[in-house]
């Protein structure tokens, strides 16, 4: 059989690949039970909840996603219906919109923030040192390029 990784390269990226799997599946099955979101609708909260205006262009939104354009715009559609962001339209070119945080999504951003981050140490970041996360910090410093 060929060996295609080196054992360190094989326990390095194996690792993370099974790790990344088990924590975005638990991390999703907190936030959904927590505060009645997926990962997605939280990361798009999130890159509203971080602008001084609450607000981002849908496609921008998309641009920083996993999400095609079209799923973007049917998730802000979801957020919407909730009552969490609106819609708003581009008025610098009258093409595409807005998607922007009310806030009743502020708000809820917040309590599932504040929750989301108590999974995460517990989950992840507890179980390494100080030294440790600023070490970890600098890897995924390293691979912001690609």
């Amino acid at each position: 059989m060929t060996e295609f990784f080196t054992k360190d390269e094989t326990s390095a990226w194996g690792g993370f690949v099974s790790t990344h799997g088990r924590l975005s599946k638990r991390l999703e099955e907190n936030l959904r039970r927590t505060a009645g979101l997926s990962h997605a609708e939280y990361e798009v909260l999130l890159r509203l909840y971080r602008q001084d205006d609450g607000r981002l262009r849908i496609q921008e939104l998309a641009a920083e996603s996993v999400l095609t354009h079209s799923g973007t715009s049917r998730l802000v559609d979801r957020l919407e219906g909730a009552g969490l962001v609106e819609r708003a339209g581009a008025e610098e070119d009258k093409r595409g919109s807005y998607a922007v945080l009310t806030v009743k999504g502020r708000d809820h951003f917040e309590e599932a923030a504040r929750k989301h981050t108590d999974s995460v140490r517990e989950l992840f970041l507890s179980h390494f040192s100080r030294e440790e996360l600023k070490m970890m910090g600098s890897f995924w410093e390293r691979l912001e390029q690609i």
